[in-house]
Order: C-alpha cells, then structure tokens, then sequence
C-alpha cells in the first residue's frame, strides 16, 4: 500500500488537488516527509519479511521511537451543520455525537455482488462503460467538453429509468454496459466505488471510473443521490486516481479514505479506541477519497474487506467504534 501510494506521488507530482503537505497544517507537514514516511514503511516492511519476523509497525514502542504525531481534532461544527440538514436521522445522530476529542472513525467495503452479463429481470441494472463520445478522450479532454458529453447529461435516476439504453435512443445505446446487477445492488457499488462481482461463476472487479459532474450530497441517502459514475473493469480494488490505469492498488485493513483535497494524500494515520477495556491502535495510508469527503474534516473511512451486504459487514465488524482518536504520523528526523 505505502510502496503503491509513493509512486503515484513520484508520477504525479502535478496533482495539486492530491499531492500536497496539507492545507490544514503547519509549515512542519511537507510533502517530502510524507514521502520519506512512506519510504521508510516499505523499508520497515521489507526488512521484516526478509527476516521473517513480527512486523515492527505492529509495536507501539518502535512507532513512539521513530514517528512524530500530530493530534486531529475533528471539525465539529462542520458535522453539526450536515446533521442538521440531513434527512437521515441515523446519520443526523451520528454526526451530533461526535466526540471533540475523536474523529468519526466510518468503514467501507467492496460489494461482493451476484450478476449476469445479459440483462435479466433479475439483473436489469448494467454498469456502464464511460458513453462512446468520450471513450477515447483524456480527462482533461472531456472536461472541456462538459456540456457536449453524455455523462454529464443525466442524473443517477435518468439512467436508472433507461437513458443510455437504446430503446429511447433510436436504437442505438449511448453507453456499453459492462455487466447487469439489481438496482439495489447498483446503489451500493455506486456508493462503494467497486464492485466485486460474480458474473456467471467468474469473480470480476468494476471500479468507478468517471462521474457525471453532479456532487455527493451528504445530507440525503444513497437512492436519492444524482451523482452516477460510469465503470471500468479492473484487476482488483483500486483507490484515489483520475485515469483508471493510474489508480492506487489499495488494499483492506491498511487503507483510509478522506478528505484528500485537503490532507493531502498518502498521510500515515494512527486510529486509538477501546475495546471492552482494552486499547487498540492500527495504522492506515489515506490513499482512497469519496463525494462525502468534500470539506470533511471530522472523518476517515477505513477500508475493511469484501462482503455479500450488510449482515455479514456488521457481523465482522459491530466491534469496531463509531468514534476514535486519530494522529498525524510522520517519521522522525
């Protein structure tokens, strides 16, 4: 993860929206002791394989020795003002309660999802490949074309009633669906950002690829979204990137999403909370971002693994605090 996310930094030096020391930090959190911090976790990680030994990391001695921290108070007023608005009252009491002292410490997951490679009444919900006007445009291409493009034309609900399909488009689909999936199901990958599904018995991986324009609004839930983004198929889960060939190759347990715009990616986050008494602390790389992040400064999302929904999510995770400290870690000079 930390190898992964350093060279997306070294190739990318240009993303001022990502690679960056933080706009919310003192002169002392550089971009260079970002990277030196991610150079010396692979290093650890190296040295500890190669000795087969316990990983050092997992030591609270040896991170106290090398690391500097830097506590995060969460932006309360920010998360009050959200809870207002929200028409989820779950969430509404979430955001209320968290702690001055905590961050609101949230999990996600990939969709373990069933679906076809031909629609059925069933699966009547594809995912869909960016439109064929785009498809061989750069980013930064379709961007200036915002207003002749496809995507940027309709809204989650539009597509979900048939927008791309053929049917009302004189008979040529405007958009190539990649795989069917239920609606239900379409809803989650859509929040998740990837999808790993069984298509007929094989196990495929879709990842959100380009987006129709439209922000995330956190106040209202995941069906009344207008935000859509249109797949790609990938070879595994992939987290903060434009192109989708230049994604970062993120993996469960040691990932965080967040407000990358303004912590600025591949920060080394340290997450302390009690279990039934006991201390626990573990360590993460923000690497993954999300429309829920946008002005977020009260929460990170930890990536955990891949499940069928949330009964067996919960079931592996109902242990895990809603609310936990957090820490800025940057290596030592």
């Amino acid at each position: 993860m930390a190898k992964n996310t350093q060279q997306f930094i070294n190739a990318h030096r240009d993303d001022n929206f990502a690679v960056h020391g933080g706009s919310v930090y003192d002169e002392e959190i550089t971009l260079e002791r970002v990277t030196e911090t991610l150079d010396f976790l692979c290093k650890v990680y190296r040295e500890d394989i190669s000795n087969n030994g316990v990983s050092r990391l997992h030591d609270v001695e040896f991170i106290s020795r090398h690391f500097d921290f830097y506590r995060w108070s969460p932006d309360i007023n920010t998360a009050q003002s959200i809870a207002k608005k929200s028409t989820n009252k779950v969430k509404s009491r979430m955001l209320n309660a968290i702690p001055r002292d905590k961050i609101f410490l949230t999990k996600y997951y990939t969709k373990l999802l069933s679906a076809s490679s031909v629609k059925t009444a069933e699966f009547n919900q594809a995912l869909y490949q960016i439109p064929f006007d785009e498809m061989h445009l750069a980013l930064s291409d379709a961007d200036k074309l915002k207003t002749e493009l496809t995507r940027f034309k309709f809204t989650r609900q539009q597509v979900i009633a048939g927008a791309l399909s053929a049917e009302n488009n004189q008979g040529k689909a405007l958009a190539k669906p990649l795989v069917w999936i239920s609606e239900e199901a379409l809803h989650d990958v859509l929040l998740q950002g990837t999808g790993v599904l069984d298509v007929d018995g094989d196990i495929r991986y879709f990842n959100v690829h380009r987006n129709n324009g439209i922000p995330y609004d956190y106040a209202i839930g995941k069906r009344e979204q207008a935000r859509y983004w249109y797949f790609a198929e990938v070879k595994g889960i992939l987290g903060y990137g434009d192109e989708i060939d230049e994604k970062i190759a993120i993996k469960p347990q040691v990932t965080f999403a967040g407000n990358v715009k303004q912590l600025g990616l591949g920060k080394l986050f340290m997450v302390s909370y009690d279990i039934d008494g006991n201390a626990y602390s573990r360590l993460g790389v923000l690497a993954d971002q999300g429309g829920a992040f946008d002005n977020n400064l009260f929460q990170l999302d930890m990536l955990v693994d891949s499940y069928r929904g949330w009964r067996d999510y919960h079931q592996a995770n109902k242990h895990l605090p809603d609310y936990s400290k957090a820490w800025l870690l940057l290596k030592k000079h």
